[in-house]
């Protein structure tokens, strides 16, 4: 009898014949529809009962640690701060050092972002509220006259209250929550300035509506008022929130390159069992020793060896290689690379974790994570900066209050007022930002595409570019570049035959022979007694010739002599060409060449590179050859070749640990990791999309002149920043000081709350139009 099962997203009871089953920590689920198998498979957590989730953790526990000396939870999502990785929580929250919300380790634990969404509704809510609010502020301080005349001023600033009081309280919210961890943590940052601006701001201009008669007289109006701030409360928290979507949406497409990853293995595997039969399983089910069969199209599922079989296999995702490597038996296999169209045998070798795919993602994950944000620059100011003026807003209160002129207590909390209002960083807060936003408009509008501020920031210090060949350097695809002929025949006749052979053969240079045949339309003749030797060549009569198309092997074991075309068959090899003879009837006929062509932009593009002084390295999972004829063709001044995925993030690292701040461009899988661990990961557009996620930046033509435009944009923004810095801590500067009232026992000037706000909005004024001039730049 078949042993029931429930259902974990429906609770029905179904039975183990169910087709409808998923392995999620080596424990089978069965369902009882493809509808709750996806329901499962999208967010296993959200369905595993407390039973199922012990259990699971149970047999986890014992399978990792036998004699139970570990304590593993593997069935709880751990949390980290992008900003400082050693934070790690089981569970959501804020980070205790800098305020940022906590995100899961790994991506594909992730669901979906709750914060991203609470914050952007509090943005959007704010900002409707916060948009007529300054406007309404803006038109009765410049021009009252178009106000109604039955409007009281009074009225108008219950109308401010109003609008700001949703805005301030609920919606900035979450930065009170994050200033008083801050507090409570002795950890202060932007959080706890930007809360303390914001609710002193609307406590103050609360105080001024409700009680106008405990200020001075003369910052009475006529009508009995006191000049408000509830404008300059909402629009910071408005500001400041659209500051955090932009920050959540860009964090959470950090992880899409391992999601992307992960999606790339094969979920199941044909499994042969010792009698011959074979089923269906999941790939987690896979042990080490076991047999599978890989039919033609479908993924290799774990990393092995060949055991019976010969096919081609596309190993790109790994090598970057367009070539498929010829596999037989007892050569390796690498999981989620792709069968030609002959069957395969494997026996597992590598499973689960040691996959070179799983530690593909591991390393992207890490390298993603070990990246100290720019942030922690402002963090750093903040920790001195926020503690220094709340300390001289206590200090201007406590002296105006003993030594100030009557009434002392107005003129006093006037004053401390005052210090907090024009120390508020709204000028701070925008100066990096806005100059960004203008930056990054500007490189897409050139083919630039910027994911991240800290990606332009680093551009402009980059000493080191590391480019990837194929793809990058080169057009990524085989073309055929040289036919050579022997004796009277053409080469069109030479081409004719070869295309017809060949268009009998799997082998990958096929492909670049039978795209010219197309491209010249040039008709294909009839083929008897094809051969394919395996890892050599082919043989066939075409149109009543004997052929034979191969290696120099092949030719020598047929007693072919070569000799006539042994020293340009050498000559296009050392220029990174593969070359395979021809040979009619027994006698050589000529050669046929076929290689990746450099891109016509390139050469341009790495001249241009060092004239702005950097240094380009070369990075190939291609053959010394090849790799040094591509580099001596456009000056590369440094090559490594051979090099497999996490040779590339090796030599990325070794690069930077001799002080180099290096920069990487590459367009493939393969190139994930290297792009991860480098300080600037630059992606080709026309490569694959998990490259992209990788990047900081994305050429969207994969034309390396993007590079230099990506230098000169960022040099140009991180200019303007600097500019930007300096405006806006010349506000704070110098009025902080006049606004504690330094001046006033010599020239008797008071700096009065509402001058703060106006010379904090003049600030933040002189960095926008700053920022805008960027956008006449030439890259």
């Amino acid at each position: 009898m078949k042993e029931a099962h429930k259902d974990v997203v429906c609770g029905m009871d179904v039975s183990e014949d169910s087709k409808y089953k998923s392995a999620y920590h080596h424990k089978t689920y069965y369902f009882c529809s493809e509808q709750c198998k996806s329901k499962f498979d999208a967010s296993p957590e959200t369905y595993l009962h407390t039973e199922d989730a012990k259990e699971t953790k149970d047999t986890l526990h014992t399978e990792s640690c036998p004699d139970g000396s570990c304590d593993i939870s593997p069935s709880v999502t751990q949390y980290t701060c992008p900003m400082h990785p050693e934070i790690i929580k089981d569970g959501p929250g804020n980070c205790p050092i800098c305020g940022m919300s906590l995100e899961p380790v790994m991506a594909a634990e992730e669901g979906e972002n709750i914060e991203l969404r609470s914050m952007t509704q509090r943005f959007w809510i704010s900002a409707f509220l916060a948009l007529p609010l300054f406007v309404l502020a803006m038109v009765a301080d410049m021009m009252p006259s178009l106000l109604p005349q039955n409007l009281s001023t009074k009225t108008l600033y219950w109308i401010e209250f109003a609008l700001a009081t949703p805005v301030v309280l609920w919606a900035g919210w979450p930065f009170y929550v994050r200033a008083w961890h801050s507090v409570k943590s002795w950890n202060p940052n932007m959080f706890t300035l930007i809360a303390l601006g914001v609710s002193v701001a609307w406590t103050y201009s609360l105080v001024a509506l409700l009680f106008p008669t405990i200020f001075p007289p003369q910052m009475r109006s006529t009508e009995g008022t006191v000049h408000v701030y509830f404008e300059a409360a909402a629009v910071i928290t408005a500001l400041v929130l659209m500051g955090q979507v932009l920050e959540l949406r860009a964090r959470s497409r950090t992880n899409e390159a391992i999601k992307m990853l992960l999606s790339l293995a094969p979920n199941t595997a044909t499994l042969i069992h010792p009698d011959g039969s074979e089923t269906t399983v999941s790939t987690e089910e896979v042990k080490v020793g076991d047999k599978l069969r890989i039919r033609p199209g479908e993924k290799i599922p774990v990393d092995g060896v060949v055991v019976e079989g010969a096919s081609h296999v596309d190993e790109s995702m790994v090598t970057g290689e367009p070539i498929a490597v010829n596999k037989t038996s007892g050569m390796k296999l690498i999981g989620a690379t792709i069968n030609g169209s002959s069957t395969l045998v494997m026996q597992a070798e590598k499973i689960g974790a040691d996959t070179l795919l799983s530690q593909i993602i591991d390393m992207v994950a890490k390298a993603q994570r070990s990246r100290a944000p720019i942030q922690k620059l402002a963090d750093l100011v903040s920790f001195y900066f926020v503690p220094t003026v709340v300390f001289i807003s206590i200090l201007t209160f406590i002296v105006w209050y003993l030594i100030g002129p009557e009434p002392r207590l107005a003129y006093a909390l006037v004053s401390a007022v005052a210090v907090l209002i024009i120390a508020c960083p709204c000028a701070l807060g925008l100066a990096t930002p806005i100059s960004i936003m203008v930056g990054t408009g500007k490189g897409a509008a050139n083919g630039v595409l910027i994911k991240n501020a800290e990606a332009l920031e680093i551009m402009e210090k980059v000493s080191t570019l590391v480019v990837d060949k194929t793809g990058t350097l080169t057009e990524g695809k085989p073309k055929l570049v040289a036919i050579e002929t022997v004796g009277e025949i053409e080469e069109n006749d030479l081409l004719q035959l070869s295309a017809s052979l060949e268009h009998s053969s799997e082998h990958p240079i096929a492909l670049s022979i039978m795209e010219e045949v197309e491209e010249q339309k040039i008709p294909l003749l009839e083929v008897k007694a094809f051969d394919s030797i395996t890892g050599q060549g082919i043989k066939g009569v075409v149109n009543g010739r004997e052929m034979v198309i191969g290696n120099i092997h092949l030719f020598e074991s047929l007693e072919v002599d070569t000799s006539s075309l042994k020293e340009r068959a050498e000559s296009l090899r050392g220029d990174g060409a593969t070359v395979v003879l021809v040979a009619i009837d027994d006698e050589i006929a000529g050669l046929i060449a076929v290689a990746d062509p450099i891109k016509e932009t390139t050469q341009d593009a790495i001249n241009a590179l060092h004239k702005d002084g950097l240094k380009v390295v070369m990075m190939s999972g291609d053959n010394l050859t090849t790799a040094n004829a591509v580099a001596r063709k456009l000056g590369i001044d440094e090559v490594h070749a051979d090099v497999l995925p996490d040779g590339k993030a090796d030599i990325i690292k070794t690069l930077q640990d001799q002080g180099e701040i290096v920069a990487m461009a590459g367009d493939g899988i393969n190139d994930a990791p290297a792009l991860a661990q480098s300080h600037v990961g630059i992606a080709m557009g026309t490569g694959t999309d998990v490259a992209m996620e990788s990047a900081g930046i994305t050429l969207v033509k994969g034309d390396l002149r993007g590079i230099v435009k990506a230098v000169h944009l960022s040099r140009a923004t991180m200019k303007n920043i600097k500019q930007n810095l300096f405006f806006a801590f010349i506000y704070n500067t110098l009025g902080v000081p006049v606004a504690a009232g330094v001046l006033y026992p010599f020239f008797g000037i008071l700096l009065s709350p509402m001058i703060a706000a106006a010379a904090m909005s003049f600030s933040s004024v002189s960095v926008i139009l700053n920022a805008l001039r960027l956008k006449n730049k030439k890259l």
